[in-house]
């Protein structure tokens, strides 16, 4: 649970003169009608937002308020939530009424949440009537949908009105442009993030008017599973309930932020199995066509309220592992003969002998008596400090972390001097970023219960770490940073054809110790290469001269670049070709084609320097080759198309600070291991692996926010008694210079049945195993192959269950029938087929790649909202949203589903996908609306500056709600942080992520969410009835080419 006493609440320091103060805002129902909008409001060529205000610590009011009680996150349940919005209810901002159009049709009586039929579990469609549930075919666990329906079913019955709310007929003849003029208008100074323009010919679907079977009938749209509906119950559910992890519950949504009770299994959070009733065979496996995998985020960040991981330490010994396969000590391991042995729970060896330091008596159930003072047989996620034979190689000219076994963690900052980023500002945007990371705000954080400090605050770099600063351009400068000087030296080295380290005394230092040093050299750095502009970067010299400073140690580069390095050895060149895009050669673009890049990027594995990259670029700039060296090296890449300095600046610098103190491990080496029947047959991620798919992988560097996939797969059968067991170990170095071994302990019933393994099927790791799976094959394979596959695997499953789960109950052949574990899988896999990865049509290089490697390193939050956006409508809010209820949490409003049909004319949106934050404008939004959000002044969408990155402070409900709602948004984040962009129609560029964002209508080449549905129940007939070809072609719209076999793997 997010701390809501940060959260903003009305009414402190209230100015009784202040036109915009609450005591002076009259009733709603006294609120004049919005006016007519002005004339030509929808022209280009906005003027500057003068009037935006810094906004203070992103939310801390002044006083305390009655909003903001800090009270239990288990207190009482709130009241129950309807999946869909409730009735619009009078607001200055509500639905449009004379003034822009005819006024918004009632629908007495009528109940969408009877037309969902118990939230989609028990759903019948064969009746005449829509939205009746048949009791002939109820049965518990499973949504039936009706594909055969009459032509006129949709026309309404008696219980059903002409239409259904909030999907109206009086929809805009446009989408993004509601004028023709307003489709040839120049873009607004300042752009959008992203390079292209909103598409003037794009026209939603209706969700309704395409879903017609292959009989002819419809679907009603508010009938078919809700992602939005699914994440809103699920937030609700666990604000009043926490996860015991050891309960035979199916793991909480990802989106649900929960609370998870370590009992001896580690957290969703940190590991989740995509079955939690493991098969017993692989026959009984290749009957679900579901893959067998972990999702493993090894160093999760802990949630307010969890309890933290603890960090044990077993002397010279070592933890107890047994014998024969080396499995750590664990809270599922038996100890026999009086406690002296102790059998393994994955290979079942009996005779490990208990060391004579870690014996203790058993008590009458064979548990030890001194059970619950022993973390590691209670908890489910324990660190063991590891022994001498697991450090890491000393060096006698460096001073090693005693007692330890490894080094503090070093950074070095690369910073891009060339032109391009001098006059684009990534260079001032980044020196902004590392000044914040080493001496802002977010430097320090509040000392722990029992510590002492004279201020309150304490650094979040830990002892012992230590910093410097280069920059590159034709040449690489380093910086001599002892705090015994009195200004730093620059020390030039002209030399890249062999690059060498000019000086090591002063190099790496204490941020503190030389902080004067430090702060003159951020200050006056972009003024250094203001007059030189050298327009090309050579970056291959540059991070092996990074590479030759910290081979002895371990470290991290934090690099910015902006340009496409075109000079030095191996400089790469414009390789983009739009001739290949679609064709079997475009997997060549996402390659990386020089040998030395990747030279570089395992030497940096083998001496443990991961690298983070920060690219600003206005064109390619081969992400391929250049992300290469971050994704092999287990950092990551933040990129930054059309970066705009005013809009883009805070972003930037905030994603610089984050993953500058964000929990890391470097020097790491993971090994999963699993009970005997089963055996690792492949990991997917981001890291080095040498060797067979199976064999362990390393990282440089690994954080808070990555995650891997690791497959299994049958070698014999299991014993459907026993339980199967997986366990993790991620052996690696902390900042502060220790070795530990992280082991995380996962455990599964097996079982006979395939009704059972669908039933607790999960289904965030099973899409992000597909993706992951289907990333890891973008170089192999053409795009049109994988988007057939993964088309094909999402019927192969859904087909699986129709044929084995469901056919003995005499469902008619006309009902699509959907797990209750994967209700939203379907929809799922048509989001993953819309993302820019995997998509159809013409999408750039550096594009296709940046999505790829996010996919195969997100968390299962994350690639949630990456696929599905979160869509909240801001303009229809209560007095209450976005506001702290007495519980303490903030109270939302309900999520709108992601199509057009469902967005109001005059509507506001914030559209969340875990990576932007837009904020999205209807053409004929009300004045009194942006006059409460914006300010004075700013009554028309032409007034505002589309450069603007944050809200302004104003003392009025709907600027408080929003900005509380934008807070707790970015508490959800991970590696990217919230930056608001605006997405105003018919003005912005920014506009056509929001057209991408709405996935359940028809657009990049895909179909509509109704129409999928309707062509993944087709083929599931012809699966059924034998008639299929395997080797068929069922992309969307699109022939799947032959030779699937060398695509699929042993789950595809």
């Amino acid at each position: 649970m997010a701390d809501m006493g940060m959260f903003h609440a009305l009414g402190q320091n209230d100015d009784p003169n202040d036109p915009n103060s609450r005591h002076n805002v009259a009733p709603p129902h006294f609120r004049a009608q919005p006016a007519p909008p002005p004339a030509g409001y929808q022209q280009a060529g906005a003027p500057s937002f003068v009037g935006q205000q810094p906004q203070p610590q992103y939310g801390l009011p002044p006083q305390p308020s009655p909003y903001q009680q800090q009270q239990s996150p288990h207190g009482a349940p709130p009241p129950s939530i309807s999946p869909y919005p409730p009735p619009q209810q009078h607001s200055p901002y509500g639905p449009p009424q004379n003034a822009y159009g005819p006024p918004q049709q009632q629908h007495g009586g009528y109940d969408p949440v009877g037309g969902l039929a118990q939230q989609m579990s028990q759903v019948d469609l064969m009746s005449q009537q829509v939205g009746t549930v048949s009791k002939a075919f109820k049965k518990k666990g499973r949504a039936y949908h009706q594909l055969d329906q009459s032509p006129d079913a949709m026309g309404g019955g008696p219980n059903m009105p002409p239409f259904s709310p909030n999907v109206g007929d009086n929809l805009q003849p446009g989408f993004l442009m509601h004028q023709q003029q307003s489709m040839v208008s120049p873009m607004t100074p300042g752009g959008t993030q992203f390079p292209m323009q909103a598409g003037p010919n794009f026209m939603p679907q209706h969700p309704g008017s395409s879903g017609v079977s292959s009989t002819g009938g419809k679907i009603d749209p508010l009938l078919i599973p809700s992602i939005p509906a699914a994440r809103d119950r699920a937030i609700e559910h666990f604000r009043t309930t926490v996860f015991p992890t050891n309960s035979r519950l199916a793991p909480p949504n990802a989106s649900s932020d929960f609370i998870a009770i370590d009992q001896q299994n580690a957290s969703p959070r940190i590991c989740r199995l995509t079955m939690n009733a493991v098969p017993t065979t692989a026959e009984v496996l290749n009957m679900t066509h579901l893959p067998l995998a972990l999702q493993i985020q090894p160093l999760a960040k802990p949630k307010p309220g969890e309890e933290p991981i603890p960090v044990l330490d077993f002397g010279e010994m070592g933890p107890p592992r047994c014998r024969r396969c080396r499995t750590y000590i664990n809270p599922f391991m038996t100890f026999v003969a009086g406690g002296s042995k102790f059998q393994c729970n994955m290979c079942l060896f009996p005779n490990n002998e208990v060391p004579s330091e870690y014996y203790s008596p058993i008590d009458m159930s064979g548990g030890r008596m001194d059970r619950e003072q022993r973390p590691e047989l209670m908890r489910g996620t324990v660190e063991f400090v590891v022994p001498k034979e697991y450090w890491v190689k000393k060096y006698d000219s460096l001073p090693p972390a005693d007692g330890k076994g490894g080094y503090p963690m070093r950074y070095l900052f690369l910073i891009d001097a060339t032109e391009g980023a001098i006059n684009r500002g990534s260079l001032e945007a980044t020196v902004a970023g590392i000044r914040e990371a080493l001496y802002g705000e977010s430097a320090y954080e509040d000392v722990a219960e029992g510590e002492v400090s004279e201020d309150g605050t304490k650094r979040r770099l830990p002892e012992g770490c230590k910093v410097s600063i280069c920059t590159f351009d034709k040449e690489v400068h380093f910086y001599n940073l002892n705090p015994s000087l009195d200004q730093a030296q620059m020390v030039v080295m002209p030399d890249i054809e062999e690059p060498f380290l000019p000086f090591q005394e002063g190099l790496f230092v204490d941020p503190y110790e030389s902080r004067s040093v430090i702060e003159h050299l951020l200050d006056n750095l972009p003024s250094f290469f203001v007059h030189l502009k050298n327009p090309e970067p050579a970056l291959l010299p540059a991070l092996t001269a990074a590479l030759s400073a910290l081979e002895k140690t371990g470290g991290k580069i934090i690099c910015s670049l902006s340009t496409l390095p075109t000079w030095g050895p191996n400089r790469l060149v414009l390789r983009e070709d739009t001739k290949i895009y679609g064709t079997d050669k475009e997997k060549t673009l996402f390659k990386t084609e020089q040998v030395a890049w990747r030279m570089v990027a395992g030497k940096m594995v083998e001496a443990g320097v991961g690298v983070d990259f920060f690219m600003t670029p206005s064109a390619y700039i081969d992400l391929a080759a250049i992300g290469h060296v971050a994704a092999t090296t287990g950092g990551e890449t933040f990129f930054y198309p059309n970066f705009v300095k005013e809009r883009d600046s805070k972003k930037l610098a905030d994603e610089l600070c984050h993953t500058f103190h964000r929990a890391t491990g470097y020097q790491a080496l993971m090994k999963v291991r699993c009970s005997n029947g089963l055996q690792v047959t492949a990991y997917h991620g981001n890291f080095f692996q040498t060797g067979v798919s199976s064999a362990d992988v390393e990282f440089s560097n690994i954080d808070e926010d990555k995650a891997v996939a690791v497959m299994f797969s049958h070698d014999g059968k299991l014993d459907p008694k026993l339980d199967a067991h997986f366990q993790s170990a991620l052996l690696y170095t902390t900042k502060s210079g220790e070795r530990r071994v992280r082991c995380s302990n996962v455990v599964a019933a097996v079982t006979e049945q395939v009704r059972d393994v669908v039933r607790w099927a999960d289904q965030d790791a099973v899409l992000g195993v597909m993706a992951r799976e289907a990333a890891s094959r973008m170089i192999e394979k053409p795009l049109k192959e994988i988007r057939g596959a993964l088309t094909e695997k999402c019927v192969e499953i859904l087909a699986a269950y129709r044929k084995h789960c469901s056919s003995a109950s005499g469902n008619p052949p006309g009902q699509l029938i959907l797990p209750e574990s994967l209700k939203e899988f379907s929809m799922y896999v048509l989001a993953l087929l819309k993302c820019r990865g995997f998509r159809g049509g013409s999408v750039s290089s550096d594009l296709r790649v940046h999505s790829m490697r996010m996919l195969k390193a997100m968390s299962a939050l994350e690639l949630q909202l990456y696929l599905y956006p979160r869509i909240i409508p801001i303009h229809n809010m209560a007095d209450n949203d976005g506001f702290a209820e007495p519980s303490g949490h903030l109270k939302l409003p309900a999520a709108m589903r992601a199509s057009f049909a469902f967005a109001e004319e005059g509507g506001v949106y914030l559209v969340d996908n875990g990576q932007y934050l837009l904020l999205w404008l209807h053409s004929q939004v009300s004045p009194n609306l942006l006059v409460d959000l914006f300010g004075e002044g700013y009554d028309n969408l032409a007034a505002l500056d589309p450069k603007m990155h944050q809200l302004p402070v104003l003392q009025t409900a709907l600027n408080a709600q929003v900005r509380n709602i934008i807070q707790f948004l970015a508490s959800q984040r991970c590696s990217r942080k919230v930056s608001l962009q605006l997405a105003r129609q018919g003005l912005d560029g920014a506009e056509y992520e929001f057209a991408q964002a709405l996935v359940e209508d028809r657009n990049n080449d895909e179909r509509s969410y109704v129409d999928w549905l309707v062509h993944v129940h087709k083929y599931i007939q012809l699966e059924m009835s034998g008639q299929r070809k395997k080797d068929e072609g069922i992309g969307a719209g699109i022939d799947m080419a032959a030779g699937m076999a060398g695509l699929r793997p042993h789950y595809w």
